[in-house]
């Protein structure tokens, strides 16, 4: 596969959005953008009653920031923009109504560790280290950090967003409250995935809206939050130190 794609899938009632792209799953803009309007749709639609977020490919979940944009950034207000996609993504996550089960294959790096962090119930395999690496940049896990810190806390977001040189185990992570299991398999991980999405869609949907507003409650800022967050991530990308690692 050499061609980045967002695709929906329907079965059963579970509607699995699936994203890829060949650069180990990394995000450009593009992508992050069909990515936030395929959940946004899905929410409305009568036909799904649970989503799965997922990616393609059995190595890395998600890579985050697309490299090859970031180097091309050249003033704040286009950083603004690009870090905005992770934001977008993340706040239609919290907004869609439906509950969403993450797919957690392999390793997953910076805005990866965001969308997972996103999910309402998150499985994974046991190879899904995951890593905040943005202060090897030069710029930090602004835009994904509230909803890192929202699933493991403030300590545990800390520690890993300070040792960026670091992929933390499945394990750990399960520890900390993002993973909820950890697998031996991707095929265990994904049988365990559509049975679990098939058994919500038995539940009442009215309880499962209700509840995911409980989920999120307090969040109602992250709109404005997040903006900001970006633009600090669009000024610092720029800096000198960003461009030359």
């Amino acid at each position: 596969m050499s061609t980045p794609y967002v695709t929906l899938d329907i079965q059963n009632e579970v509607g699995y959005i699936e994203f890829f792209h060949p650069a180990h799953n990394s995000l450009p803009g593009d992508v992050l953008a069909k990515l936030a309007q395929t959940i946004t749709d899905a929410g409305t639609n009568d036909a799904i009653k649970v989503l799965v977020l997922k990616s393609g490919g059995d190595r890395t979940f998600c890579a985050g920031a697309s490299f090859e944009e970031l180097i091309n950034i050249n003033d704040a207000a286009t950083g603004k923009v690009f870090f905005s996609g992770f934001a977008n993504v993340i706040n239609a996550m919290r907004k869609c109504p439906k509950f969403i089960i993450g797919r957690i294959q392999g390793k997953t790096v910076g805005g990866g560790v965001g969308l997972a962090a996103s999910t309402d119930y998150c499985m994974a395999s046991k190879f899904a280290a995951i890593k905040l690496s943005e202060l090897n940049i030069g710029i930090g896990p602004f835009v994904v950090g509230p909803a890192i810190e929202r699933k493991i806390g403030l300590s545990a977001m800390s520690q890993i967003a300070i040792d960026a040189n670091t992929f933390y185990p499945a394990e750990w992570a399960k520890q900390k409250g993002l993973f909820t299991q950890v697998y031996e398999s991707t095929e265990m991980l994904d049988d365990a995935v559509k049975t679990t999405a098939e058994h919500l869609c038995t539940y009442n949907t009215e309880a499962m809206l209700e509840m995911k507003k409980v989920f999120w409650q307090g969040t109602d800022h992250w709109d404005a939050l997040l903006a900001e967050r970006a633009a600090t991530s669009g000024k610092l990308v720029l800096s000198d130190f960003t461009k030359e690692n």
